[in-house]
């Protein structure tokens, strides 16, 4: 007679039970799983089913045939882009600009947030915050419409750089100010709506630490380093994880408003480089297997960084 070992009935309880405690859960909570429908439903379609078309980064993609009426051609573009005159600039520029945004765009909220918590004025701490918070609100076109009127030869920074005995210059002609000029610009676009979730962060602190402190002789600085920021880092380890992750995605709309040909040799990134190749020239295929590339750099990234994380620092994101 066949018996049934422990070893398969336990697997089979857990899964059993597993998949009714789902159902209760739903049943429980129908409200909440109405309302995250539509928000799964958006990423299935618009993040998920998009994917299908990765596909034609393998083959001689024709809109004519279809994706499976093309022929197959294998690694042949992403050979194409390895070999090609444009690989090592595109993916010098594209890493700079990412580590440059990482090095002095990802502090700059938190340094603020650090300040903004130290101001106890409350309509000076209301009036700082919305003014910092107003370029992120602004329409990106408008925002390179200001950078390129403040950095041309007799715009407001060079009258500043003159009045201080400088030489006038147009900085978005000028390759070796290229990155310069998108990083800051970046850092005061976005640094007032980074401060929001560390705000919010600081809120969750136990006030009864900086009692703590207090009485220990602890005086503003050795608080916030020993209780404000350790309160922080969980937050900050999760979005520098989450800002690795997306490295190699600078924004293509800016660099395609702000730079020109004089300087794609600082200029020109991965993003951009698929935006000209594929919409411009219409090498659908090409231009996807760059695209492809580049997402699996990213994928390789966020997965590095949170194994650190964790290996490290016991925070991660899974």
């Amino acid at each position: 007679m066949n018996t049934i070992s422990p070893e398969t009935v336990i697997p089979f309880t857990v899964k059993k039970r597993s998949r009714l405690g789902i159902l209760i859960d739903i049943r429980k909570n129908k409200l909440l799983y109405v309302m995250l429908f539509p928000v799964l439903l958006y990423y299935v379609i618009f993040h998920y089913g998009p994917m299908y078309g990765a596909i034609i980064a393998f083959k001689d993609f024709s809109p004519r045939l279809g994706i499976w009426g093309s022929d197959w051609v294998g690694f042949e573009h992403f050979q194409a882009f390895f070999t090609g005159p444009y690989f090592w600039r595109t993916i010098k520029n594209t890493v700079l600009i990412s580590f440059y945004q990482l090095l002095f765009g990802f502090p700059a909220p938190i340094v603020l947030a650090l300040l903004l918590n130290e101001v106890k004025h409350a309509l000076f701490k209301r009036t700082v915050q919305t003014i910092t918070y107003m370029p992120h609100f602004i329409s990106l076109v408008v925002i390179c419409g200001i950078i390129k009127d403040f950095t041309v030869s007799d715009g407001v920074l060079n009258d500043v750089i003159v009045f201080f005995g400088g030489e006038r210059t147009t900085f978005l002609l000028e390759p070796s100010f290229f990155r310069s000029v998108y990083v800051s610009s970046g850092v005061w676009q976005h640094i007032g709506w980074g401060t929001i979730i560390f705000l919010a962060a600081l809120t969750g602190i136990d006030q009864e630490q900086y009692e703590a402190a207090k009485i220990d002789g602890a005086g503003r600085w050795k608080q916030m380093t020993n209780v404000t920021l350790p309160g922080l880092m969980p937050t900050i380890i999760i979005l520098l994880i989450l800002e690795i992750g997306r490295m190699m995605n600078v924004g293509f709309e800016k660099i395609i408003l702000l730079y020109n040909p004089g300087t794609y040799e600082t200029a020109d990134v991965i993003s951009s480089y698929v935006y000209r190749v594929g919409l411009q020239d219409f090498n659908y295929s090409f231009s996807s297997a760059v695209g492809l590339f580049n997402s699996m750099i990213n994928f390789i990234l966020l997965i590095c960084s949170n194994w650190l994380s964790r290996k490290f620092n016991d925070t991660s994101l899974w």
